[in-house]
């Protein structure tokens, strides 16, 4: 997975290809042809902070890491004016990992990382709780925190929701060009169709990229064990071997999708929906065995230097009417509950919108990743990176002991 930061900016093509968050108009979805039933819709470390590990005070900046294209035009110059604060946004957060290994340095060192919070996905958030890299949240402080969503709560990536509150969730999925494959695409089986050679992507995170293929396989992403992250990793590299995979991307999938290079692509359920504006033969669907689930999440690291602004920006987010253009600009899942009437003020086709409000049996197709210990994950990255070609994890399992924490265990 990838993100950034911002402030309110001019959205550029450039910045659309490489982003997971891509800017969605009110009318992308019906412009799209999205279908349903099988297919839905279809930095660097700066001064030490001292040995408390960081500021909890606050300043008139609030610094703010976001994924890239995550955020409503026009939403923090709001944020301003209600709050006097001045929002420092940028849209630096492009990738989980990434993000993590640039720095996990600086957090172990307890020195500023140049934001007060930051938007990791939830099993990132569990490994920076873990670590003891957050500061508490001081649900008092958010008087909105009574909208989100009861289920979200008590996540198991972070129970009473103490560190972290949820921002957006959204689907792994399956995206396709019906012109192009002649049929539409409904399992993972459908990805290794000989006539698709050369011309199929898969993401190279390795939750997002296996999730699916072990579902496919009967394996249940929710009890991973290595063995069954093996299972999934040598049907992929099976598959890979014979030429089946262009390859493995990020965020990138998307300017293969618009040429045409790509017909058949694992992808994040909002991106597609603005492709398909443009292009109404890209369908989303999630496979018949099931997809995922993400969980992006709202945290502050012990660095912070503006604990209160960060809190005051939660609780910005958390206001329903504020959410609703939060929606409508990224059309990712709400994590507010009773978001209907909200949305139907902006626009009736937002509110109906499948992507915003899934179908249950939609729902019932998806699951999310365990939270794991720090070993077996370990484990689990190194195995689909054999496959992908990608970097081994060096150093946060260091990082873990000198924190004197260990990962959750089930």
């Amino acid at each position: 997975m990838s993100r950034t930061s911002r402030r309110p900016a001019t959205r550029t093509s450039a910045a659309i290809g490489q982003s997971r968050r891509s800017f969605l108009g009110r009318s992308a979805l019906l412009a799209g042809g999205v279908a349903l039933g099988p297919q839905l819709l279809t930095a660097c470390g700066g001064d030490d902070e001292g040995a408390d590990g960081g500021g909890s005070g606050s300043s008139d900046t609030l610094r703010i890491s976001n994924w890239p294209l995550y955020i409503a035009d026009g939403f923090n110059t709001s944020f301003e004016e209600a709050s006097g604060l001045t929002v420092d946004y940028k849209e630096n957060f492009q990738d989980n990992e990434t993000w993590f290994a640039a720095n996990k340095d600086a957090l172990a060192a307890k020195q500023d990382i140049g934001a007060d919070l930051v938007i990791p996905t939830n099993t990132m958030a569990a490994r920076l709780i873990s670590l003891g890299w957050l500061n508490e949240i001081d649900h008092a402080n958010i008087s909105n925190i009574s909208n989100m969503r009861p289920d979200l709560l008590d996540g198991p990536w972070d129970p009473g929701a103490k560190y972290s509150l949820p921002y957006f969730s959204g689907f792994v999925g399956l995206a396709y060009n019906e012109a192009e494959t002649g049929r539409p695409i409904t399992s993972i089986d459908d990805m290794w169709d000989p006539a698709f050679k050369g011309r199929v992507t898969m993401l190279s995170d390795f939750q997002d990229g296996l999730r699916m293929v072990m579902m496919s396989q009967g394996n249940d992403p929710g009890e991973a064990t290595v063995e069954m992250v093996q299972e999934a990793a040598d049907l992929v590299a099976e598959q890979n071997d014979k030429g089946q995979i262009r390859r493995f991307t990020g965020n990138d999938y998307q300017d293969d999708l618009t040429s045409q290079n790509v017909i058949v692509a694992q992808v994040y359920s909002g991106d597609i929906v603005q492709l398909a504006a443009d292009n109404p033969d890209l369908k989303f669907a999630v496979p018949d065995s099931g997809g995922t689930e993400f969980i992006d999440t709202m945290v502050i690291p012990y660095t912070t230097k503006n604990q209160a602004g960060a809190e005051e920006w939660m609780d910005f987010v958390y206001d329903r009417a504020n959410y609703a253009k939060l929606v409508e600009a990224v059309q990712y899942i709400p994590v507010l509950s009773d978001m209907t009437d909200e949305l139907e003020k902006i626009d009736p086709a937002l509110a109906a919108n499948p992507l915003v409000n899934p179908p249950q049996e939609v729902l019932d197709r998806v699951t999310t990743w365990d939270i794991l210990p720090e070993d077996v994950e370990a484990d689990m990255i190194a195995i689909y990176n054999e496959v992908t070609g990608g970097l081994t994890w060096p150093g946060w399992r260091r990082a873990a002991g000198d924190s004197g924490r260990g990962f959750p265990t089930r």
